[in-house]
C-alpha cells in the first residue's frame, strides 16, 4: 500500500503529515557512470558553502564580526574538491543564502576549471538563485547546512510543488539523489527522507561527516551513511551509488544502517568530541601550569593513552598542531555555537532513547559560557577560556 504524506511549507519549517512510510520509489538499476561519455553527463547541485571559504586568514574586522555569527566553513572546500574530481564536462551548480559567497566560489574555483564547460551544457560552475531551481536542474543534490531548521526550510522549497523528473537524455540514473551532509537530529532527517520518497522526488540519504575543516580541505573526511532499508540490511544499490560520490570529498565512508543511522553515529561521535575537547584543554592547561613545555606535553599525550583528535590534530595551544585554529587566534574551524548545537542534539536523542549522559549537562554549561566570550571561534578556544579562569602562571622546569 502506498504511503500518503502531505507537505505544508512555511518559511521556518517543513511540516510533514501522514503515516510517514516510504513509498515504492523506483530503485535505480544502474550504478552512476561517473566518466563522461558522448551522450551522458551529470549535473551536480551543492547547497551550503559557508561564509568564510578557504581564503586568507580573517582580518581583525572579520574576527570582530565572527563574535556575532555562527561560521560554518566545511561546505566550501567540500564543493571545491567535488568540482576538482568530477568529470570536466559535468556541471556543478551551487547555492548559498549569501549570494556573494556563491559568486566568490564561482570566481575562485572557476579559474581552476577554466575551459571545462561543454558546448550546449553551460559552464563548469553555475550559481543558482534558489534551492528549488538548483534541484530542478540537478541529478545529484548535496546539502551542507547548519541545523535542522535550515534543512527543513531548504527541502520545503525543493519539494513544493512536486519536482519534475530528471532529464533521461543526459542522465545515467532514473532517480534524483539527495545527500544531506548536515548534522541534525535523526527524527527530522527521517521525516525529510519520507517526504522525498513519498512524493517520488528521488532518493534521500543522510551522510554527516567527521574531520572538521582540516579534513574537508584535505578531502580526508569520514562520512557516516544512513540509507533507507527495504530488506533489513539497507539498499545495497543505493550504497554503491552514494559511496563514490562521498569519496570525491572524503577518505572513508561507513554505512551505518537505514535512514537516520548516519546521524545517530555522528551524534555519538560528536558527543565524545565535545567531552574530549574540554578534557584536552584542561589537561594541556594543567600541564602548562605545572611547568611543562606544551609541545613536549602534546608529544607525550599523543604517544600515550590520552591521545585523541583534539590533542593531535586540533590542539588548542599555538605551535603544537600546524594548521589548527589555535594558529590563527581560533578563527574559522568548527564554532563553539555549532559544537553546542551538536551536543544539544545528542542530549535530545539521549532523552528520547532513555539514555543517561552523565557529563553532558556540565559540558553544555561550559560551551554556553565560552560562547558568551568567544562566539564564532573554533570550539578549541575552550582552552583560552580555561586559561583565563586559572590562577597563577606557568612554572617552566624544562632544562
Amino acid at each position: 500500500m502506498r504511503a500518503t504524506i502531505s507537505i505544508r511549507f512555511s518559511p521556518s519549517k517543513l511540516c510533514l503529515k501522514g503515516n510517514g512510510g516510504l513509498t515504492g520509489s523506483t530503485t535505480s538499476t544502474a550504478r552512476r557512470n561517473f566518466s563522461a561519455t558522448a551522450s551522458t553527463w551529470t549535473t551536480w547541485g551543492f547547497i551550503g558553502l559557508g561564509q568564510m571559504g578557504t581564503g586568507p586568514v580573517p582580518s581583525a574586522v572579520d574576527i570582530a564580526i565572527m563574535k556575532h555569527v555562527l561560521i560554518y566553513v566545511i561546505g566550501y572546500p567540500m564543493a571545491q574538491n567535488l568540482r576538482a574530481k568530477i568529470p570536466e564536462r559535468d556541471t556543478l551548480i551551487i547555492h548559498d543564502h549569501k549570494h556573494e559567497v556563491a559568486q566568490k566560489f564561482k570566481q575562485e574555483v572557476g579559474i581552476a576549471a577554466a575551459g571545462a564547460g561543454v558546448e550546449g551544457k553551460g559552464n563548469a560552475i553555475q550559481v543558482s538563485e534558489s534551492p528549488r531551481e538548483l534541484a530542478e536542474k540537478s541529478d545529484v543534490v548535496i546539502t551542507v547546512l547548519p541545523g535542522p531548521s535550515h534543512v527543513k526550510t531548504v527541502f520545503g522549497h525543493i519539494l513544493h510543488p512536486r519536482l519534475p523528473p530528471i532529464s533521461q537524455s543526459v542522465s545515467a540514473e532514473t532517480d534524483r539523489l539527495f545527500i544531506d551532509c548536515s548534522t541534525i537530529d535523526p527524527t527530522s532527517s527521517t521525516d525529510i527522507a519520507n517526504a522525498v520518497h513519498s512524493s517520488s522526488s528521488g532518493r534521500f540519504v543522510d551522510a554527516p561527516m567527521s574531520g572538521g575543516v582540516v579534513g574537508a580541505r584535505a578531502a580526508t573526511l569520514t562520512f557516516m551513511l544512513g540509507c533507507p532499508s527495504h530488506n533489513g540490511n539497507g539498499d545495497g544499490k543505493l550504497v554503491k551509488r552514494v559511496t563514490p560520490i562521498l569519496e570525491f570529498m572524503g577518505a572513508k565512508v561507513v554505512h551505518m544502517g537505514t535512514s537516520g543511522m548516519g546521524l545517530a553515529g555522528k551524534l555519538a561521535n560528536n558527543y565524545l568530541l565535545a567531552i574530549s575537547n574540554i578534557a584536552t584543554a584542561e589537561a594541556m592547561n594543567l600541564g602548562v601550569k605545572l611547568g611543562l613545555d606544551p609541545t613536549l606535553l602534546a608529544e607525550l599525550i599523543n604517544g600515550s593513552s590520552g591521545q585523541c583528535w583534539s590533542s593531535q590534530v586540533n590542539n588548542p595551544i599555538k605551535g603544537v598542531s600546524p594548521g589548527a585554529p589555535a594558529e590563527r587566534e581560533f578563527a574559522g574551524g568548527f564554532s563553539v555555537g555549532l559544537m553546542k548545537k551538536d551536543l544539544g542534539l545528542a542530549m535530545k536523542a539521549a532523552r528520547e532513547s532513555g539514555v543517561e549522559l552523565e557529563l553532558a549537562r556540565r559540558a553544555e554549561d561550559v560551551y554556553e559560557d565560552v560562547e558568551v566570550e568567544e562566539a564564532g571561534r573554533d570550539f578549541s578556544v575552550v582552552y583560552r577560556w580555561l586559561e583565563g579562569r586559572s590562577t597563577g602562571g606557568s612554572r617552566s622546569r624544562r632544562g
